[in-house]
C-alpha cells in the first residue's frame, strides 16, 4: 500500500482555504507526516518547488533569493524552510506586491524559532496550518486498532508488517536525537535526550513536574522546561494546559503531558506488538492520548484545548468552548463505559452543555442526561454540530 492511496480531504480543504485568504501559508508539522505529499496534491502542475535541504535549491536562493523568486508566478513551495529562516523577510517584500503575482507555501518541521520568525517577519501576511499523522477518518474505522498501535506517520502506518513499522519509528526517533535536536537548540547528547524523552513517555497522560524531570537527567528546572517546549514546538509532545474556573475547589495547576503520536510513544516504551501494548501498565493512558490527539485535531481545537482537575480527584480529560458553551470529553479504554462520580462533578462544576465519553467500540449510546458515549469516529460527526 502506498502513501498516496490515503486521501486527506479535510487537511487538503483547510490548506486550500488558507491559500485563498493569505499570500503566504506555513504548513507545519513533524518530519515525515506527509506535508510534501499534501503540498504536491494541492499545488498540481505548474507550481515551483524548492527543497531547502537540497544543495542545488539552497544555492539558488542563498545569494539572491529575491531575484530568484520575484519572477515566479502561481504557487511557490519552499520545503524545509526552517533551515533557511533568513528568507522570511524576503517573502514579506514579495507578498506585499500588488496582486500578488505568486503565493508562497512554506513547509517546515516546526520549531519555536520558526513560528516566532514567521509571525514577526510576515505579520498579517501568513496563515498557519498544522498537519499531523493520519487520523481515523482518513484511514477508516476498521483500522482504528492498527492506527493506535502504529501511530499516524504514513510510513509507520503503511509498513508491510509490525516489525517494519517498529523499525521505522526507532529510526525516526534516532534521526531526531542525532540530527534535529541540536538544530532546535537541545544540547543534551543523544543518549541523554533519549532518556529525557523516554521519561516523558512514562509520564504520558500525567501532570508534568519539570523540576523532578530535570533532576532525573541532571538538568535544572528551567532547562528541562525549555526542552519540553522544544519538543512541543516540534509537534512531538503535547503540553495540555489546565482550565481555571472559580468553582470553590482547589484545582490542579500543572499541565498534563502527552507524546503526540501513539506509535512513537510505543516505540519509546519498547512495545513492539499489540500483545505487548495491551499488557502494559500504561495501556489506558496510551489510548487516552491517542483519542485525545484525534479529538483535538477533528474539533480544530489546537488553541482552546484544556483539561480540568481538582485536588479532590475529579477530572476531565479535555474541555473546549464553542459559542459560549463548554463541552467535555473523557477517553475510556472500555467497550461499555459508564458514568462516574468524576463526570457528574465536572458536569455540575463546569456547567457543561454535553459530556462525551469516547471509547474504542463502534456504538453511540446515552449514558445519562447530557452524557453520551461515542466511538472515536463519532467525534468527527460531533465536530460539525458544535
Amino acid at each position: 500500500m502506498e502513501t498516496a492511496f490515503i486521501q486527506r480531504p479535510r487537511a487538503r480543504a483547510e490548506l486550500q482555504r488558507a491559500l485563498k485568504r493569505s499570500p503566504v501559508v506555513a504548513l507545519l508539522g513533524p518530519r515525515q507526516c506527509g506535508k510534501t505529499t499534501l503540498a504536491r496534491q494541492v499545488a498540481g502542475t505548474g507550481s515551483q518547488f524548492f527543497d531547502l535541504e537540497s544543495s542545488m535549491d539552497r544555492s539558488s536562493l542563498a545569494v539572491a533569493p529575491e531575484r530568484t523568486l520575484a519572477p515566479l508566478r502561481g504557487l511557490v513551495v519552499l520545503d524545509e524552510v526552517q533551515t533557511m529562516p533568513q528568507i522570511l523577510p524576503v517573502l514579506r517584500v514579495l507578498a506585499d506586491r500588488p496582486g500578488p503575482p505568486a503565493r508562497f507555501l512554506l513547509l517546515g518541521s516546526a520549531s519555536p524559532d520558526l513560528i516566532r520568525g514567521a509571525s514577526e517577519s510576515l505579520a498579517g501576511r501568513v496563515a498557519f496550518v498544522q498537519l499531523g499523522g493520519f487520523d481515523v477518518t482518513e484511514t477508516g474505522e476498521e483500522t482504528t486498532a492498527r492506527l493506535w498501535e502504529r501511530g499516524g506517520f504514513p510510513r509507520s502506518f503503511l509498513a508491510a508488517d509490525d516489525g517494519g513499522s517498529y523499525a521505522w519509528r526507532q529510526d525516526f526517533i534516532e534521526t531526531f536525537l542525532s540530527r534535529d535536536a541540536a538544530r532546535f537548540g537541545i544540547s543534551l547528547p543523544p543518549e541523554g535526550l533519549r532518556r529525557f524523552w523516554t521519561m516523558l513517555a512514562h509520564l504520558h497522560g500525567g501532570t508534568l513536574n519539570t523540576a523532578e524531570l530535570g533532576r532525573a537527567v541532571s538538568l535544572d528546572q528551567k532547562t528541562a522546561s525549555r526542552y519540553v517546549d522544544i519538543l512541543a514546538g516540534a509537534f512531538l509532545v503535547r503540553r495540555l494546559p489546565p482550565w481555571f474556573e472559580n468553582t470553590g475547589k482547589r484545582l490542579v495547576k500543572a499541565p498534563k503531558i502527552y507524546v503526540r503520536d501513539s506509535g512513537v510513544l510505543h516505540a519509546l516504551l519498547g512495545l513492539r506488538t499489540s500483545t505487548e501494548i495491551r499488557s502494559h501498565p500504561r495501556l489506558g493512558a496510551s489510548w487516552e492520548g491517542f483519542a485525545l490527539e484525534h479529538a483535538v485535531g477533528l474539533l480544530n481545537a489546537e488553541r482552546d484545548a484544556y483539561f480540568w482537575g481538582t485536588h479532590g480527584g475529579a477530572e476531565l480529560d479535555l474541555i473546549i468552548s464553542r459559542g459560549g458553551a463548554k463541552y467535555g470529553f473523557e477517553f475510556k479504554f472500555a467497550d461499555a463505559p459508564v458514568t462516574t462520580k468524576s463526570m457528574r462533578v465536572a458536569m455540575t462544576d463546569l456547567s457543561l452543555k454535553r459530556l462525551f465519553v469516547v471509547h474504542p467500540g463502534t456504538r453511540r449510546f446515552e449514558l445519562d442526561d447530557a452524557i453520551v458515549a461515542l466511538p472515536l469516529t463519532g467525534v468527527a460527526e460531533e465536530a460539525t454540530r458544535l
